[in-house]
Order: structure tokens, then sequence, then C-alpha cells
């Protein structure tokens, strides 16, 4: 289809350039995303790797993988030693251990592909790069989107939140758009390494179009009646939140933006905005409550709060509507950042001390939507939003996402930009409007079709207005969940085996 059968790369065995430029390529990955957006280095950058793995031994296939994934992760991710130690408050000694632990951590899965493709890809070209490889890497992308408690941050699929890939977000979601650059990926390979064009070409095109003629179909309808929103960015900078002479101070500008807001039918604080448990701060939230009835708005307000029976801790949003109070508990929490996977003998250096509180404990999983302004509201407190499978079983019942978070702890890095994508494409599997309020930025309107209406500046106190139209119906993706992008990832690594085994190097 490409190469003859049999033929292989022209990479030298053992060759060192190799494992340097798999770094190097991976280094690049992460511009393909926010803030950069330069979605085709996704493509050509995972394109590199299966010609680097060609014609070597599984395990030097899998050190270049684990090259290409360092360079990705460590590019993607740095900003966790801001998290960690520049507003976590941990040393340096423990900081940059986290760090590059979880960098190399995440490079095992492209090294498991590498290994994988070294291993078992078929000698036929065509093959290996159509069907094994886009099928294994996104396999281990859905693997790493769940095991041990998972983290599928720099997934390839966001990357073409921009382009008409993400077409196929409400049809497969997210692992269906990466299925999407993988195969893209692995037609660009091939016509890298030479052979027939005509038939990948052909492929590539079907993908494309396909996907093109997916993106404008609505999928959901949107309802008779609009709300007027308001989300607060208080832009409280984050070492500083949690000082005792900044509790009042943090108070007051809070309560004067919703003052400011007393038009709109739903205000939206961030994840946390109020540093202190609730049981604390019940004066000032009644006082809150009772005037915002008294202009008919409904509030969100993200604080922490502790169960009186239980003494357990847990990250929530209150809603408090014409008539009652309700609670939403944070139910994916993030490891070494809300609860701490590790003996207790440790745990007093890891904890990131300036937090006034223990570790937290899961909400529930079937806490559902929360009627509030007329509207059905599916919540996701921060990071939650990564996970987009765990949403759907309350977004066909939701009119509105609603995702409150706390991007200060990665100061001014690319991790806003990064989080606010992938809040982007949770609003395109389901084609519903995500609504994201945020400490200090980046906060955002994002219509049914992932697109920012408005979005706020970073680390300026500010108020976004708009008034939004939540929708109803059922997109594909929230009936089958990632099983789509799953099922035909297994089938195109198995038509790939059936085809023939490489044979061993």
């Amino acid at each position: 289809m490409f190469l003859k059968s049999g033929a292989a790369a022209p990479v030298a065995k053992n060759s060192p350039p190799g494992t340097w430029i798999a770094l190097l390529s991976g280094l690049v990955y992460p511009l393909a995303f926010a803030p950069f957006g330069i979605a085709p280095i996704a493509i050509l950058s995972l394109a590199i790797l299966p010609i680097l793995w060609s014609g070597i031994s599984p395990r030097d296939a899998a050190v270049r993988g684990f090259a290409w994934g360092f360079g990705a992760f460590l590019a993607g991710l740095y900003w966790l030693y801001i998290s960690l130690h520049t507003f976590g408050n941990a040393p340096l000694w423990l900081s940059l251990p986290l760090m590059f632990g979880l960098v190399a951590v995440m490079a095992l899965y492209p090294a498991l592909a590498g290994y994988l493709y070294a291993r078992f890809a078929p000698s036929s070209p065509g093959a290996a790069l159509l069907l094994f490889f886009p099928g294994s890497w996104v396999l281990l992308e859905w693997i790493r989107g769940w095991f041990a408690s998972g983290f599928p941050w720099l997934a390839a699929g966001y990357s073409q939140t921009d382009t008409v890939l993400a077409g196929y977000a409400p049809v497969g979601g997210i692992l269906l758009v990466s299925a999407a650059v993988a195969l893209s990926a692995g037609v660009v390979a091939g016509l890298i390494l030479g052979g027939r064009r005509v038939l990948p070409v052909l492929v590539l095109l079907a993908v494309w179009s396909a996907a093109a003629a997916l993106k404008p179909i609505e999928f959901s309808v949107p309802r008779q009646q609009t709300v007027r929103v308001a989300l607060l960015q208080g832009a409280v900078p984050q070492d500083r939140k949690w000082l005792p002479e900044q509790y009042e101070p943090t108070l007051q500008r809070y309560s004067g933006m919703t003052r400011r807001s007393a038009d709109a039918d739903l205000v939206i604080w961030p994840e946390a905005a109020i540093p202190a448990l609730l049981g604390y701060a019940h004066e000032f939230l009644d006082d809150l409550w009772k005037k915002a009835r008294a202009k008919d708005t409904a509030l969100l307000i993200g604080i922490p709060r502790r169960d009186a029976a239980s003494g357990q801790f847990y990250n929530s949003v209150l809603a408090m509507g014409s008539r009652q109070k309700l609670l939403y508990d944070k139910r994916h929490l993030v490891p070494f950042g809300e609860y701490f996977p590790v003996p207790d003998v440790v745990r007093g250096w890891m904890r990131l001390m300036n937090l006034p509180y223990s570790d937290f404990a899961a909400g529930a999983s079937d806490q559902g939507v929360i009627e509030l302004a007329g509207e059905r509201l599916a919540i996701t407190i921060c990071y939650e939003d990564v996970f987009g499978a765990e949403q759907i079983d309350i977004a066909s019942e939701a009119t509105l996402l609603v995702n409150v978070s706390n991007d200060a702890w990665f100061g001014d890095s690319i991790a806003p930009h990064q989080h606010l994508q992938i809040a982007r494409m949770r609003a395109m599997e389901t084609r519903r409007p995500m609504l994201r309020a945020t400490n200090t930025g980046i906060s955002a309107i994002i219509d049914a079709h992932g697109s920012v209406t408005l979005r706020s500046r970073q680390f300026e106190p500010e108020i976004l207005r708009a008034e939004v139209t939540g929708r109803e119906g059922t997109t594909p993706y929230m009936k089958t969940g990632d099983w789509p992008g799953v099922v035909i990832s297994l089938l195109g690594v198995g038509l790939a085996l059936v085809s023939g085994r490489r044979p061993a190097v």
C-alpha cells in the first residue's frame, strides 16, 4: 500500500540520533495545543514515531517512544512545578521529582506503543500505518484516561478543536477525534516513506470529509427561553487567597461583584471562591442569599465544606435558588492536590501547605443535575471536566454545562489555556453551552459547538455577562461514550494482526 511488503524505514538500528529525533518531535508536540494552536504539528509529531520505530528492536522502539513522551509531557506539563513549588510551597527537592516522576509515568504510554509497534505491527506498511498504529495509539490514550485515576491531558484530539476533525466529537468524543489524528499521522508517515500514494490519500480525504460533514450538525435543539448569566472572576492572587487578612477583602470583592450583577438570572462564582469552610461562612451566605432572592437571582458559589456526620471534607459548589439550597460535591479528585495516595508518614511533606484543610473526599457518583434559574445544570469542578465520559450520565439531562475552576495554581503558564481547550471539547461532545468561571482566568462562555463567544483577561477582576440559550437533545456520544473509539481501534489492531505479523527483529 505504501512500501513493498517487509520494507523498513531508513533508520539505522540502535541509532542514537533516532532517540534525539524522537525527543525533539515530542518537545514540539504541545505547540499543537492552546495557546499556540498549530494543529498540524500534532499529526506531524505523531507521524515521526512509526518511522522511527520501523526496522529496530522492540526494546529500542520503546526507548524512542519514551523519549518522545518525555519531551511531549515535559513541555506540556512543566506547569506542575509552578503548582507544586510556587503556590503549593512544596520544597524544591520534592517538587522536581514529583513533576519529573509524572512526566516519566506518562512517557511510559508512548514507550509501550513503540514496543508493541516494533513487536507486533505487520510487515505490510499499509496495515501497520493505517490500522495498527492509530488503533494501538488510541487504545493507550483510552487506558491513560482511566488507569490509576487517569490523566488524559494532551490527548491528541484536543489539538483539533479548531479544525474540521472536531466534527467527530459529538459522535465518538475525544477518542474518536484522536483516532482521526492518529490515522492522519499514519498516512503522513506512509507518504514520507514513499510507495503507493493513491489509496492512503483517498483514506485521508474520506476521514477529513466525513468530519467536515458532521461538524455543522446540531444534534441538540435550543430551548425557547434564554437565561442571563454573570460569571465572576475575582482575580484574588493564589499566594494571598488563604491568608487570614485576605478573607474579608475577598468576601467584599465577590459580594460587590454580585450586587453589580443583580440583573442576571444566574451568577456563578469560581471554585473555592470563599476561602473558608461552609460552616464558617453561613451568616455571610445567608445574607447574600436573602439579597439575591429579592432580585430573583440564583447563585452558584464554590466553597469547601466539612460534613458534620462523617467529618470528611468536600470540594463543593453551593447552589442557592429562590426556594432552596443545594450542594454539588466534586466527584473526581486530583491526586497530590486534593488527596494524597501515600502513607501517613510522608503525607505531611506532600500536602500543599497553604490549604487550611485536610484531604478531600470524593462526592457521590449519582448526584445528578441541579435545577436553577429555570435551567438544568451539569456541574463540574476544575479537573473534573477532563473526564468527558464521566459526565455523560448527567449531560443528557442538562441544558447547560457549568465548570468552576481555580487555574490560579498554574500561574501565567500554558495550563489555563489548555484547560479552556479541554472545556471546549466537552461542549462539542454534548452540544451544550459551557459556562466556565475561574478565580484568575480564563473564564469563558462557550457555545454548543465549542466556540468561545466571550472570555476574560487573566489576572484581572472581571464579570462576564451574556444571555445564553440552553439546549436539549442527545448526541451519539452521550449514548455510547468512548466505545466507538475503543471498538474502532480494537478492530484496526485486530485486522492488522490478521494481515500478518512482522518478522522478529
